[in-house]
Parts: C-alpha cells; structure tokens; sequence
C-alpha cells in the first residue's frame, strides 16, 4: 500500500489532523520558505505527533553539519536534501544514523544515488504536476511529489506506482492545511490498493 508524507506542518492545528488523518511521513521545511519552521517550533510541534509517524526535514543546498545538528536534537528521523548532494554527504548523514531522502526536480531520477529514498518533483513547491507518463520504473524506493492533490492523487498512484506520496500545498485552503483535504488525499491515496 502506497505511503503518504503531508509536508509543511506549521501549527498545533496541522499535527492534530496529520495524526487524525492517519499520515505515514510528517515534513518539516527548514529551509526558506512561506511553510519555513525553525528547530525549536518543530520540536514543539511534535510533542504531539503520534510517534508512528515518521519525521521527515526539507533541506535546500543545507549544511551537513547544521542537518546533524537538527538530527541530533531529535527534530527529524529522515532528511529531504533539495539541490546538490554528493554521495559522501549522503554518506555522511546514514552513518549517524539519518535515512535520505534525495530530490531529482524535472529530471530522471539517477537509480545509483545511494540515498534510502528517491524522490521525483516538479520543483521546490511549484505545486505543478509532472508529466506522470514519462516518469521512468526504478527498482527503488520511490517517492512522487508536485501538484498532487484528493482530486489527481488516485490517477497518480495508478499511473506511477510510487511507494510513497508527498503533498503539500495541495492539501491547503487559503495557504493553511486543510484536515479534510488531507483526509480524502489520503483515503483517494491508499484505496487503489484495496482489493
């Protein structure tokens, strides 16, 4: 059954219907951003985060050295990495014991990335939906982002066969996450795989 990671949680408001909703992955933007939280909201935050859900930070062109440190405060459980990584900062981040997640925007994913997961989007919070068709099969764990939305998201998961989902502004009314919107992604989401 496919995954879902609800990305850009910023409010008390956001973790409780995340919980309620029943999401896989938690995202937290620590880089600039109108979805940006610093290191001690985020902690603040998941007090209340069922602690079945994975923690995941948004990093663009970051620091290795500030990436561990939000690690190492217990922030985050996976790191998203935007931008350039090379495979020893990837390296670098598994060997304390952070699961990766690398980003590839608009291009092919390269399957030799040694990073746990791959994930394939539009762009930085584009919000534009990708060209589902031309998305190549890669023998790993894959993650599909960019314009998702309750409406697209069943049609995706057919087409694409990601392991996981990520969603963000798709699940958003007038800029704020929205906990119906995230209900019906996440059953239009997961029921394609009830048999």
């Amino acid at each position: 059954m496919v995954k879902v990671k609800i990305c850009g949680l910023m409010r008390p408001e956001d973790i409780q219907a995340v919980n309620e909703a029943g999401a896989d992955f938690a995202g937290f933007v620590f880089a600039p951003s109108r979805h940006f939280v610093s290191l001690a909201t985020a902690l603040t935050l998941q007090t209340n985060l069922n602690p079945s859900i994975k923690k995941v930070g948004v990093f663009v062109n970051e620091s290795i050295a500030k990436i561990m440190a939000i690690y190492r405060a217990g922030a985050i459980d996976i790191a998203q990495l935007h931008g350039k990584s090379t495979p020893d900062e990837i390296a670098a981040l598994q060997a304390v014991g952070l699961k990766v997640i690398q980003v590839f925007e608009r291009k092919a994913i390269d399957s030799e990335s040694p990073a746990d997961y791959l994930m394939i989007d539009s762009g930085k919070g584009s919000g534009q939906v990708l060209n589902w068709q031309s998305i190549p099969h890669v023998d790993r764990t894959m993650i599909l982002a960019g314009g998702l939305n309750p409406d697209n998201i069943s049609q995706a998961v057919q087409m694409v066969n990601p392991d996981i989902v990520d969603v963000s502004s798709g699940v958003e009314t007038d800029g704020k996450k929205d906990p119906t919107k995230m209900m019906n992604f996440i059953k239009n989401a997961k029921e394609e795989y009830v048999l």
